[in-house]
C-alpha cells in the first residue's frame, strides 16, 4: 500500500560545500533534464549548472549568489522530485520554503519545467543584480526546540524600536519553524545584530541574501510582474500550499491568481513557512514528509513547525529524534541514509 507523502522544496542557502557534486552523484540518469537547464543557462550567457556542480571546490561568492544558486538548487531539487519512488509514495501535496515555492510550482505541475526554470532564473538574477538589503536569523526555541517564553514578544518590540530610528527599515521575512528570519536594510540589520544576545550560531547573517519577503522587494515584484505573465502558470496536478498557508487545488486554481501571488505577495510580503507546513500536515495527513535536496538544513525547521501543533504527539526535539530513530517520519533526500527510503 502506498504511503501518502507531503513534498517540501528547499530555498536558498541549501547548496553548500557538502553539496558540491550533488547533480553528478545522484542524477546521472537525468541527463535530458540537466541538459535542458544547461541549455537555457548557456543561451542567457550564464554558467551552466553542470559547470557549477563540477567545480573543484565550493566558492561562497560564486555558488551562493542568486543568479547561480537559484537554478542550481532548482536543478537538484526538481531532479530529486522526479526520483521519488511513485510505487511507494502517493504525493498528496507540495510546498516549499521561500524560493522553494518556485520549485514547488514545477513539482506540483502549476508550471512546466521550462517555465518554472525561467521563473527561478529570472528572479534569482534580478535579486542578485539589485541585492536590496539582507536577512538575519534568530531562534525562538531552546536547545530542545521548546518555545522560549517571551522571546517573540521581545523580538517584536526590538523590531519596533529599531524601525523608530532614522534610516532603519526592518521586517519579519520568514517564519521558519523555531526560527524567525528578519529582512531589512543595512542600517537596521546592524542595529539588530548589536542588540541581539549571541546564542550559539545566532544571530546569523545570511550571505548573498537580499531582504526577501519584505516591502523592500516592491521594485523587484513590480519588475517581475512586468517581465513574466500569467501564461507561465497553469492548474496544478497536486495541491500546493503557499507561504500564507493557502491551499491551491487542481480544480480551483486560476492561472492569473497564482501568477499574481507568486510574483506579488510571495516576493514582497512575509512568508510563513511554519503555517505552510502545519496546514499541509493537518489538511492532508501525510504518512511521511519528503524534503527535497540539496542539503538537509530544512529538516529542523519542518520538525519544529510540526512540534508547534503537537503533531504525532511531539512536544520537543527529544520526541522527534526518538521517532526518527525508530521509523523516520521526515525523509531528507539530501541525507544519504534517508534518501534510500524515498527513491
Amino acid at each position: 500500500m502506498k504511503k501518502k507523502a507531503l513534498v517540501i522544496a528547499p530555498g536558498r542557502g541549501t547548496y553548500n560545500k557538502e553539496e558540491l557534486g550533488y547533480i553528478k552523484r545522484f542524477h546521472a540518469d537525468k541527463k535530458d533534464l540537466i541538459a535542458a537547464i544547461d541549455d537555457y543557462r548557456a543561451k542567457h550567457g550564464q554558467t551552466t549548472v553542470t559547470d557549477l556542480d563540477s567545480k573543484s571546490s565550493f566558492s561562497l561568492s560564486e555558488h551562493s549568489r542568486g543568479d547561480n544558486a537559484s537554478p542550481l538548487i532548482y536543478a537538484c531539487a526538481y531532479a530529486d522530485f522526479l526520483s521519488i519512488d511513485r510505487d511507494k509514495f502517493d504525493i498528496v501535496a507540495v510546498t516549499g520554503n521561500s524560493m522553494g515555492w518556485y520549485i514547488a510550482l514545477a513539482c506540483g505541475g502549476a508550471a512546466s519545467n521550462d517555465n518554472a526554470l525561467h521563473i527561478v532564473n529570472t528572479m534569482g538574477t534580478m535579486m542578485q543584480e539589485k541585492l536590496i538589503g539582507g536577512q538575519m536569523i534568530y531562534s525562538l526555541v531552546d536547545e530542545n526546540w521548546k518555545v522560549i517564553p517571551g522571546r517573540r514578544e521581545y523580538l517584536m518590540q526590538l523590531m519596533a524600536e529599531i524601525n523608530a530610528k532614522e534610516g532603519c527599515a526592518l521586517y519579519t521575512s520568514i517564519e521558519l519553524g523555531g526560527m524567525l528570519v528578519f529582512g531589512g536594510n543595512a542600517a537596521a540589520l546592524s542595529e539588530l545584530e548589536k542588540a541581539l544576545k549571541p546564542e550559539g550560531r545566532f544571530p546569523m547573517r545570511l550571505q548573498n541574501h537580499a531582504a526577501f519577503h519584505t516591502p523592500l522587494m516592491d521594485p523587484i515584484s513590480e519588475a517581475a510582474l512586468g517581465k513574466m505573465d500569467e501564461t507561465l502558470f497553469r492548474h496544478p496536478a497536486h495541491p500546493l500550499v503557499d507561504g500564507r498557508g493557502h491551499v491551491w487545488t487542481p480544480y480551483s486554481t486560476s492561472a492569473a491568481d497564482i501568477w499574481r501571488y507568486t510574483l506579488g505577495h510571495q516576493v514582497h510580503r512575509h512568508y510563513d513557512f511554519t503555517a505552510a507546513v502545519q496546514v499541509a500536515a493537518k489538511e492532508f495527513a501525510p504518512d511521511n514528509v519528503i524534503i527535497l535536496g540539496p542539503g538537509s538544513t530544512l529538516g529542523g525547521a519542518v520538525a519544529q513547525s510540526l512540534i508547534g501543533i503537537n503533531w504525532q504527539g511531539w512536544t520537543s526535539k527529544e520526541d522527534f529524534a526518538k521517532r526518527q530513530k525508530e521509523n523516520p517520519y521526515i525523509i531528507a533526500m539530501g541525507m544519504d541514509e534517508q534518501r534510500k527510503l524515498a527513491v
